[in-house]
């Protein structure tokens, strides 16, 4: 099923038949936009603008019976936020101001070059998608609505974080534009990918490739595919996985590890929306969005030299980052639960109870591996569970000493940072006193778990509580 661009259609008004159908013939050839309504009766025009809604109208100045000026006024005033683009037979600098202070978006001569006025027709509608984008956005995020889309029902949580990334995502479900999804490993970009597919095209192509370490040849002949005899060995023409994505989504994971000259190829793809296979000199059509992810920060690399300036802005427009589990450590709960279901649904086993001290436990630890090892955690002591409550000493076993804490991703900034004292500084001992009933307090009175928050082994920890006692 051929894709209809732009969703409301471009009215065309010009009582020159033979223009008219030769510059909807240039916007479908050049920008591949092929739902246009054409009128060469300016009187029909003001019923049109009635009875049906328009993306944009292309208007010519000098027509019988209502010029185009008229026309522009009235629409300037009883249809303000519809875009017109001044179509005039003669170069008359006052008209064009004249018609760019009654409300014309742009003024063209005919015998301007097509791609001009073809350039501005798609500028003008992508300037008109954003400010509605941003529309929706704002109404979107006001809403107090707590309910989830379907789209969402993958993903764990009950992080105030998360929430208005689900927000944020249906507000840009409908826009072509492409998505940089960032975040450490194992935070689950591939998951907001495909929930960001589930809310916009559910029923349209969904192709994922993992771009780390293809070089630059690779790169192309997956993306783009190849004609027949582009090299030894392509005996038959290939499609690419762009060609495959038609009208869907194509997700490209670790985009940071591209070589430059594939980041020129994807950049080439995204403004000018064409591509060409290997072997081929011919241009094709790009017809699927693009979502891409990345561990690294693109900022940094960008400023390194290792990624293109250009290229970063142009994934810049809609972007998600997704906070590690160490910064939203109230979904531990809801996650460990998750993954015991599931890890005993397979496993064929029976729901182990979950022991009390284990969230408590599970967020001394900074999750260097985010969910995807918090998920391991889980499988491992589920496969060794045989009966009764769960046992937490698989998962000591997985966590490393508290000391090694910096090591692992926790909190980077001094304790001095986070501290407050008053004017009157405390002991040593009356510090490490409250310091050792505020650790045995959150730890809910296990010791094992209050040594793990303070870094210290659990015998040093007994013989402090002895001491204090």
């Amino acid at each position: 099923m051929a894709v209809v661009f732009p969703d409301k259609p471009i009215l065309i008004v010009d009582d020159e038949a033979d223009w008219l159908n030769s510059m909807a013939l240039s916007l479908k050839v050049s920008a591949g936009i092929n739902n246009i309504e054409a009128c060469v009766d300016s009187r029909e025009v003001q019923k049109l603008l009635t009875e049906n809604a328009y993306s944009l109208v292309l208007l010519d100045l000098k027509m019988p019976h209502v010029s185009g000026l008229q026309l522009l006024e009235h629409i300037s005033e009883r249809y303000p936020a519809l875009p017109v683009i001044i179509i005039s037979g003669l170069n008359q600098i006052d008209t064009a101001i004249r018609c760019v202070k009654s409300g014309a978006a742009d003024f063209f001569v005919k015998t301007d070059e097509r791609k001009r006025v073809v350039y501005c027709v798609t500028r003008v509608l992508k300037q008109c998608r954003l400010r509605l984008e941003n529309l929706q956005l704002t109404e979107t995020l006001l809403q107090q609505d707590s309910s989830l889309h379907p789209a969402f029902s993958g993903l764990v949580t009950v992080n105030p974080k998360m929430r208005k990334i689900f927000s944020y995502l249906q507000a840009i479900a409908t826009s072509p534009e492409p998505v940089l999804i960032a975040g450490e490993s194992g935070v689950g970009k591939e998951l907001i990918a495909r929930a960001l597919h589930q809310l916009s095209c559910p029923e349209r192509p969904w192709l994922a490739v993992n771009v780390a370490g293809l070089d630059d040849t690779v790169f192309s002949d997956t993306l783009f595919g190849h004609i027949k005899g582009a090299y030894t060995g392509a005996e038959r023409n290939r499609s690419g996985m762009i060609e495959q994505a038609q009208n869907g989504i194509l997700f490209l994971d670790e985009i940071g590890d591209l070589s430059i000259a594939s980041q020129i190829k994807l950049l080439r793809l995204l403004q000018e929306g064409e591509y060409y296979p290997l072997g081929s000199d011919k241009p094709r059509k790009i017809n699927a969005r693009i979502l891409v992810a990345a561990n690294r920060d693109l900022r940094a690399m960008e400023a390194e030299g290792k990624f293109r300036r250009d290229l970063l802005y142009r994934l810049w427009t809609h972007r998600v980052i997704i906070p590690p589990l160490r910064e939203r450590k109230d979904d531990i709960e809801p996650l460990l639960r998750y993954f015991l279901a599931e890890a005993s649904e397979s496993l064929g086993k029976k729901i182990p109870t979950l022991p009390p001290e284990l969230v408590t436990l599970l967020s001394t630890h900074s999750f260097p591996g985010n969910v995807r090892e918090l998920r391991a955690m889980v499988v491992n002591a589920v496969s060794l569970h045989r009966r009764g409550v769960l046992s937490t000493s698989c998962f000591r076993e997985m966590l490393p000493p508290l000391s090694q804490k910096e090591e692992t991703g926790g909190d980077a900034d001094e304790p001095s940072s986070r501290i407050r004292f008053a004017e009157e500084l405390p002991t040593l001992k009356q510090v490490s006193r409250l310091l050792v009933k505020e650790a045995m307090k959150r730890a809910g009175g296990n010791q094992t778990i209050a040594a793990r928050m303070l870094g210290v082994s659990h015998q040093a920890l007994s013989k402090r509580l002895k001491t204090a006692n």
